[in-house]
């Protein structure tokens, strides 16, 4: 097995400190490990960003940060001109990155959805988000960009309280777009809220991680370490399977009725993994 990690910023000839454990993990199990340049591909020199991944590796996964789609794309090209071949090629790279490549595959397990293609820095009118949602009705939803929300910003720029109210629901979106500035990834989502299980004030949420189809580890969400969970995923197994995909997350929630639903499913190499987890658990199933 050989996997792409991101190199340390501060230190090039070394992984970046939030995959260390990882890259160990790699090793230990005679894998080899190959280091890009994160900051030279997003800054679109893609020859600087593969200068330290030797020629002709065959096969590799990538393992770190969030790449935009088209950077991907770049990047798998300059690799293979090199003889170094993505396992996730672009075009599943980027049905898994993005909300409208996998929403089709999952739709009976996830909230209900529209989106739209969008600009970065561009202001919705107020007619161009009532024809958005339109085909949700009315009731709360939340929106994001194709792969990211400001969840943090909860109340101005992800939650909308009830659709019908046009008004507000563009104040939302806008200030969402307002607030990706450039890294606006796609286009604009609006999704269905629906309530999920709290447990000490928080979401009941559970990362799954899937190799070719398969559920490798269901382990806690990043943001939420010390909540344990076990879902049932009788329901959402088969979809994913039939998605395809190598290698994925699905981040699942319990919904209040008892129904465990899929929040977002996401390319497995940019997906972060808990501290708490150990990394073989999951790149152990990589080869």
């Amino acid at each position: 097995m050989t996997v792409v990690f991101c190199a340390d910023p501060l230190a090039p000839t070394r992984t970046d400190p939030h995959f260390a454990a990882q890259a160990r993990a790699v090793r230990d199990t005679g894998g080899v490990v190959a280091l890009l340049d994160h900051d030279a591909l997003l800054a679109g020199d893609v020859t600087a960003a593969v200068r330290r991944i030797p020629r002709d590796l065959g096969d590799v996964w990538y393992r770190g940060w969030m790449v935009p789609t088209g950077r991907y794309a770049d990047l798998a090209d300059t690799l293979a001109g090199r003889g170094v071949h993505l396992r996730v090629s672009a075009p599943a790279y980027r049905s898994a990155h993005e909300l409208p490549g996998w929403y089709a595959a999952l739709a009976p397990v996830t909230p209900d959805s529209v989106w739209t293609p969008w600009q970065p820095g561009e202001p919705p009118t107020v007619d161009q988000v009532a024809e958005l949602v339109a085909p949700l009705g009315g009731g709360p939803a939340v929106v994001k960009d194709y792969v990211k929300s400001r969840k943090h910003e909860w109340a101005q720029a992800c939650f909308i309280p009830d659709l019908a109210d046009v008004a507000h629901a563009h104040r939302v979106v806008a200030r969402m777009v307002e607030l990706q500035e450039d890294s606006l990834q796609g286009g604009v989502v609006v999704r269905r809220f629906e309530r999920f299980a709290q447990r000490d004030g928080r979401t009941v949420e559970a990362r799954v991680w899937w190799v070719r189809g398969e559920p490798v580890l269901a382990g806690p969400h990043p943001d939420t370490p010390d909540l344990a969970s076990e879902p049932d995923l009788t329901v959402i197994a088969p979809l994913v399977a039939a998605f395809g995909h190598p290698f994925v997350t699905t981040d699942v929630a319990l919904r209040d009725d008892g129904t465990w639903r899929v929040i977002e499913l996401g390319d497995g190499q940019v997906s972060d993994l808990p501290t708490t987890i150990d990394p073989s658990a999951v790149l152990g199933h990589l080869d």
